[in-house]
């Protein structure tokens, strides 16, 4: 159950919306536009992408070993209580493209964080927040020459939700990971995922960061985590998450008096407010470092 902060510490943060493309945007092209995952072929390089790990473990209810994706900055010391983040995927997404998003690693690296960023079974799992509902349970036919994909599992929603609760325990038992400074992020279908998990588990969290969020949890949830930080990052020309459904739960956050912060990005798509723009990444980092656990 989440805490009550002193009055005083509970005011709202208030919102900024950012007046105009930073410098270090790569905009979309047209064709990114259209078709958002490209994006994903154009992320920056970085070389602190030599140290990520893929990793993984004998996931039981699925029956099958499931990878992530992980990310330990040089200067760890298991002697002292390390920041973390659990990064969650967008839909098609694959963790090993979105732990690689402009300056994740960087700036994780430049502040002593641990990122692990889990499959969630496979990549259209959506992290538990739309139910069981979504699973595919007959073959499906390949594209562009590949084999069919196979069938999900039936309790696929189920066991998303439980890949991505099991890497934190993971991740926990093998570091030194500070409990107030454990965070939550995630794009689009991982950012509803971030909604969805951040409230259904808000007293691990110390904030929350969500980026172009495919919501699909209660807006009425949102009391559940009323002491939790969270930072929001929208395009206003996203034409995969409407702008209007992000700007009604910035609505709810400032009607409860949450503290938050809301970037929203002028002529935004889908991918690249976050994706590829590092300034934006960064704010994210100092929103974090601003908002242990109290």
């Amino acid at each position: 159950m989440a805490r009550h902060r002193p009055l005083v510490l509970a005011v709202l943060v208030i919102a900024f919306v950012s007046a105009a493309r930073t410098a270090w945007a790569q905009p979309a092209t047209p064709e990114e536009v259209q078709s958002p995952l490209l994006v994903l072929r154009h992320l920056p390089e970085a070389p602190t992408h030599a140290r990520i790990q893929v990793k993984s473990y004998d996931f039981k209810e699925l029956g099958a070993p499931s990878e992530y994706q992980l990310f330990v900055p040089s200067k760890y010391d298991a002697s002292k209580p390390a920041p973390f983040i659990l990064a969650l995927h967008c839909l098609q997404c694959p963790p090993s493209d979105f732990i690689r998003y402009a300056d994740l690693t960087e700036l994780a690296e430049r502040r002593g964080y641990i990122v692990a960023a889990p499959m969630g079974v496979n990549l259209h799992g959506w992290w538990g927040s739309r139910g069981n509902g979504i699973a595919q349970t007959d073959p499906r036919p390949g594209r562009n020459g590949q084999p069919p994909a196979p069938p999900d599992p039936p309790n696929l929603g189920d066991l998303s939700e439980m890949d991505a609760m099991n890497v934190l325990g993971i991740i926990q038992k093998d570091f030194n990971i500070d409990p107030k400074r454990t965070y939550l992020m995630g794009h689009s279908m991982g950012g509803g995922g971030t909604w969805y998990l951040g409230m259904k588990h808000p007293d691990i969290w110390a904030a929350l960061a969500v980026a172009d969020p495919a919501v699909y949890s209660g807006i009425e949830n949102l009391s559940r985590i009323k002491s939790t930080p969270v930072f929001v990052v929208q395009g206003d020309a996203d034409r995969l998450v409407p702008v209007a459904t992000t700007r009604q739960w910035v609505d709810a956050m400032k009607n409860l008096g949450m503290t938050y912060e809301y970037i929203e990005v002028p002529g935004g798509d889908h991918m690249t407010p976050l994706g590829r723009t590092p300034e934006n990444m960064r704010k994210m980092f100092d929103f974090f470092d601003k908002y242990p656990k109290k």
